[in-house]
C-alpha cells in the first residue's frame, strides 16, 4: 500500500515505514504530524485518484530529526564588469518516519 502526499509545494510517494525528508515543518522530535493532503492512495489493484484531494484519506508521519541539506553554491558574475559574487544556501528539512496510511 502507497500514498501521495502533497508537502511543502512538492509531492511525495509514501509507504507504512518509509523515512523520507520533506521542506521544514514545525515540531519537535518524536512529535506525530497528520498529512490530509492525499492525491492518490493504491493498495494492491485498488487504486483511488482524488479531485484534487481524497476526502477522508490521511497519513501519519512521526518526525526523527530537524536537519539540513548540503550547501548549495550559487555564483553569479557579469563579465567584463569586474562583478563576482558567490552565496550559499542550506536547507531546512525534517525527516519523518512514515508510520499509517488510513483512507
Amino acid at each position: 500500500m502507497y500514498a501521495v502526499i502533497r508537502t511543502g509545494g512538492k509531492q511525495h510517494k509514501v509507504s507504512q515505514g518509509d523515512e523520507i525528508s520533506i521542506e521544514k515543518i514545525d515540531g519537535s522530535k518524536g512529535e506525530t504530524i497528520v498529512f490530509d493532503e492525499v492525491l492518490m492512495v493504491s493498495s494492491g489493484e485498488d487504486i483511488k485518484v482524488g479531485t484534487p484531494f481524497l476526502t477522508g484519506a490521511r497519513v501519519e508521519a512521526e518526525i526523527i530529526d530537524q536537519t539540513k541539506a548540503g550547501k548549495i553554491n550559487v555564483f553569479k558574475m557579469k563579465r567584463r564588469k569586474g562583478f563576482k559574487k558567490k552565496t550559499g544556501h542550506r536547507q531546512k528539512l525534517t525527516r519523518m518516519k512514515i508510520k499509517e496510511i488510513s483512507i
